[in-house]
């Protein structure tokens, strides 16, 4: 079976190391959109072949970046075609603010999936809102439709939160294994 893939786009590589979490949780192929917007042919035979597709781009002024959506308006073809219909899909995002609309980012990736006639899964995770959570906590931000992660402006992708990366790793896992029970 082709490998699941994850594609996103990181402006300032804090969403690359949530891409990379989530492709450790889904033992994935990691496809970058570069600064242009842009990815390869391989890249796209990549998208087409694989079972799953998790995609991923920091949240900017209220949604993706102009890269991924560049991207998403290139995956037109695919969908004109109907190439990704009943894949499995999700996604994940990250802002520098707790909130920063972060849900408008999930919500346009899971409308995009849904325009590709693609099966869209959540987290699957409760969220740590009890009194005694901790930031490092898992789905410490409560989300339910994708991976949530949020990095101080000022901070490198070093910094993020472990709690962060570990939501992004089980979304990664949790869409493997939907893969593996789909396929089997």
């Amino acid at each position: 079976m082709a490998k699941i893939v994850v594609i996103f786009h990181s402006g300032y590589g804090h969403t690359r190391k949530q891409a990379e979490a989530v492709a450790s949780g889904a033992d994935a192929q990691l496809i970058a959109i570069d600064a242009e917007g842009n990815i390869s042919e391989a890249d796209w035979a990549a998208l087409a072949a694989a079972p799953a597709i998790i995609m991923g781009a920091p949240t900017y002024m209220g949604g993706a970046s102009w890269q991924f959506k560049k991207f998403a308006d290139a995956s037109s073809k695919a969908w004109f075609g109907q190439q990704w219909k009943d894949k499995v899909f999700a996604g994940f995002t990250n802002s520098a603010s707790m909130n920063g609309d972060k849900q408008v980012t999930l919500q346009y990736l899971a409308t995009l999936a849904m325009q590709h006639s693609g099966l869209w899964v959540g987290t699957g995770l409760m969220p740590s809102n009890a009194k005694a959570a901790q930031r490092n906590d898992v789905n410490w931000l409560g989300a339910f439709t994708g991976a949530m992660m949020q990095s101080p402006s000022d901070s490198s992708p070093d910094e993020v939160s472990s709690g962060d990366l570990e939501t992004a790793r089980l979304l990664g896992a949790r869409v493997a294994a939907l893969v593996t029970r789909l396929h089997a």
